[in-house]
């Protein structure tokens, strides 16, 4: 079965948190790994506010060591359904939607897919 990382998560594992340390068994596994493209860029934003452009630039690599994902018109349809029927903000059900296509596990510290189906959650420490 693949994995899916969001983006809070990624920037765990990254930190070298102790929360993050709960996602690199999915990070870690390349061969199941799928990135959606809205993850590199929210990473890779984030990164970039924070640190540098040479970190989000290498951190970004890590990630698009797994298989990336782009948003293609039946992922756009089925995220804007998704988004209406489980009151999801864009990015989160581009995310989802990508990761119910591809059966795959999400793995999150996002409290808005708590009891979500193919959702391994941990708690944001």
């Amino acid at each position: 079965m693949s994995n899916i990382v969001d983006s809070s998560a990624w920037l765990e594992y990254f930190a070298g948190t102790k929360n993050g340390h709960n996602f690199s068994t999915a990070i870690e596994d390349l061969e199941n790994l799928i990135v959606p493209s809205v993850v590199l860029f929210e990473v890779f934003k984030k990164i970039l506010i924070e640190k540098d452009e040479t970190e989000a630039i290498n951190k970004t690599a890590h990630m698009r060591l797994g298989k990336v994902i782009e948003i293609d018109s039946d992922i756009a349809i089925l995220s804007a359904k998704i988004g209406h029927e489980m009151g999801l903000r864009a990015m989160d059900s581009i995310i989802y939607a990508i990761a119910w296509l591809n059966n795959s596990t999400l793995w999150t510290q996002d409290a808005d897919f708590k009891n979500f189906d193919g959702v391994k959650y941990f708690q944001k420490s």
